[in-house]
């Protein structure tokens, strides 16, 4: 079992940034795809970025690309985003999750795949 913790989110002014942190415990995560999600009022949670075990291979979701960054420490068993130019549309619970697998480069991006879930952050851009 995998236990996640987000924490930094926040209140922000559009065109601000946050770093977003999601903790893990109970097992390494360096055989896990890691990757962030968020989910809007009203709305269907999204994927967002996720990261290959090894770090060598990264996916975002074309309305974040070049304004989000994940990565990922496994020595100390946390991945981060960090969210750069930040806009009122990037308003919503943005959650940790994590992918058992075999195969150090892979990364996915669909919500069935991830086995593990912390319980979100919020993050709230004003305009």
């Amino acid at each position: 079992q995998v236990q996640l913790a987000e924490s930094g989110g926040g209140l922000v002014q559009a065109g601000g940034s946050l770093r977003l942190s999601c903790a893990a415990s109970g097992r390494t995560i360096s055989r896990y795809i890691m990757a962030w999600f968020r989910q809007a009022p009203g709305k269907e949670r999204d994927f967002v970025a996720a990261m290959s075990p090894s770090g060598g291979n990264t996916y975002y979701v074309d309305s974040v690309k070049g304004r989000f960054t994940i990565s990922r420490d496994n020595a100390k068993n946390t991945v981060y985003q960090q969210m750069n130019s930040l806009k009122p549309e990037d308003t919503a619970v943005y959650y940790c999750a994590a992918d058992l697998t075999l195969y150090q480069e892979k990364v996915a991006t669909t919500i069935s795949e991830y086995d593990y879930w912390g319980q979100g952050t919020q993050v709230t851009v004003s305009s």
